[in-house]
């Protein structure tokens, strides 16, 4: 295999990002009973797989004649991509595309064992059998119009990606602004509570015993808003509390009404990627990624029944 010229390069990794997205795609589909449009940018790409590829070739190429050195080479390799793009995605984003965290001998959710072994045995496929019918096709190609193709394909591959990136960002600041309004209404359901401890001097503050979901925290807080309703005109504490309460009331207000989140799910390239990344996980936004993930499905099966 090789030497081969820069333009046969990535068109070989658009092609094993191809290969990859129809592998992924089918698997999900089928497991999911509908079709999944898998991975991070939207056309038929999953750039972890040409990436991979990429790497198995090149760190292969010394030990083709050797079985074990190249399925070695292929399980550090394509390992150590996986974790640099795993942990440098979750450092942008705040979720992580792929998680590991419930599989045995894992490292930090990105990487573990079986999928190191499973890189290694794709590097003895790779390189013993489907990339030499792939080679041979390429090199057939004229080198004139391999370039056209490749280009082309560059073009449309780079506009995706990059709006891609930038719903990946939009998703990152809807989650950010999600866990903000969950911490915000948090502080209102203990200033509530102050609030009625004061009017109530034999009640005592009730503490919290969980972290809460946005909507039992905005139940909750409707609750306690009904209680002071009914207490106000009795209580001079309350009475005195008024114009603070008219404030939280408002705050709680624009927080519910939450004008990101219909936003981002309006936006059907942005609800897909939610939909073709089901492994998807933040574990700092663990409830926030979880909320947003319902409020899709329910939203698209709203558009469905229309």
């Amino acid at each position: 295999m090789g030497p081969y010229t820069l333009v046969q390069w990535i068109f070989f990794f658009y092609f094993y990002c191809f290969f990859g997205w129809c592998f992924e795609s089918a698997y999900v589909s089928i497991r999911k009973k509908r079709f999944v449009n898998r991975g991070f940018v939207r056309g038929p790409f999953l750039p972890i797989y040409g990436s991979g590829a990429i790497m198995m070739l090149v760190v292969s190429m010394p030990f083709q004649d050797n079985l074990v050195l190249t399925f070695l080479a292929g399980c550090i390799g394509a390992t150590l991509l996986e974790y640099v793009t795993g942990v440098t995605m979750e450092a942008l984003f705040k979720v992580r595309y792929w998680d590991y965290s419930n599989q045995k001998f894992n490292f930090q959710g990105h990487i573990c064992l079986s999928s190191t072994l499973a890189w290694g045995a794709l590097t003895i496929f790779l390189t013993q059998f489907l990339h030499k019918p792939v080679e041979r096709f390429v090199l057939m190609i004229p080198q004139g119009i391999l370039t056209a193709i490749t280009w082309i394909i560059t073009v449309i591959f780079v506009a995706d990606f990059a709006l891609s990136f930038r719903a990946a960002l939009d998703l990152r600041n809807v989650l950010i602004k999600m866990e903000q309004a969950r911490e915000e209404l948090e502080r209102m359901q203990r200033r509530l509570d102050v609030i009625l401890a004061l009017a109530d001097e034999s009640r005592t503050q009730r503490q919290l015993e969980k972290r809460q979901r946005k909507e039992e925290l905005a139940e909750d807080i409707e609750k306690l808003f009904a209680r002071i309703r009914e207490q106000i005109p009795a209580s001079e504490r309350l009475a005195a509390k008024r114009e603070e309460l008219f404030e939280l009331r408002s705050k709680f207000r624009m927080n519910i009404e939450n004008h990101e989140i219909a936003s981002f799910l309006s936006d059907v390239s942005k609800r897909n990627m939610l939909k073709g990344n089901p492994t998807m996980a933040s574990k700092k936004f663990k409830e926030a990624l979880e909320e947003l993930k319902q409020s899709a499905e329910e939203y698209r099966k709203k558009k469905d029944e229309k």
